[in-house]
């Protein structure tokens, strides 16, 4: 099993620089969703004139039927500066492939807690790892498109954009900075790394 924890709320409006499109992934029954807590946070975006519209869903990690409810509200989409998506970092993912050229940020962290876990039907990873890295790296997850799980920027070993421990993966820093290049946020890799603290995720596991 796995929890969504909310983000620090000034820390993600931060990100809205005009208005966001919301989205809500209440699909998986082994995903803990603080429901409460995020329709809160969206009534008060909402209140300041920060939001463009709201998709509720299940199963967002699903790539046919997230990009048919997307295409249906295309016209709130475009008028969002970026998507908030409120879920597992596997569907942040997932938005994050499907809208390459807008802002996609996670509302949520995520933690592993022991139980099930549920079966994504995509190759997109989460390693439930706690502080998450996609606001910073574009919606890639760098833990899971880089071999070596590197989050400040690539070893240098890859050749001809492919991963020099496995040559049939492609550099996923190269991802990062091709993503970050298109959304114009390549300014985000001169920020210091930020340093997880392990100690949030083993509290969220108690």
């Amino acid at each position: 099993m796995l929890v969504t924890k909310l983000k620090d709320k000034d820390t993600v409006a931060s990100l809205i620089c005009g208005k966001a499109f919301i989205i809500n992934c209440h699909g998986c029954k082994e995903v803990g969703f603080p429901e409460r807590d995020a329709a809160e946070f969206q009534r008060e975006l909402e209140s300041d004139g920060k939001v463009s519209g709201i998709l509720t869903m299940d199963y967002i990690c699903n790539p046919e039927n997230i990009a048919l409810n997307l295409s249906l509200r295309k016209d709130e989409i475009d008028e969002a500066d970026c998507v908030l998506v409120f879920s597992c970092g596997v569907g942040v993912q997932t938005v994050s492939s499907l809208l390459e050229d807008k802002r996609v940020y996670a509302a949520c962290d995520t933690y592993a807690v022991p139980g099930g876990q549920g079966v994504t039907p995509l190759e997109f990873d989460c390693r439930q790892c706690g502080e998450c890295y996609l606001n910073l790296t574009g919606g890639i997850c760098p833990l899971t498109a880089c071999s070596k799980g590197l989050v400040n920027g690539q070893c240098g070993g890859a050749k001809d954009g492919r991963c020099e421990v496995d040559p049939d993966m492609e550099c996923g820093w190269e991802r990062i900075q091709r993503r970050l290049a298109m959304v114009g946020r390549l300014d985000v890799l001169r920020s210091p790394v930020q340093i997880r603290n392990y100690d949030n995720e083993v509290n969220a596991a108690e």
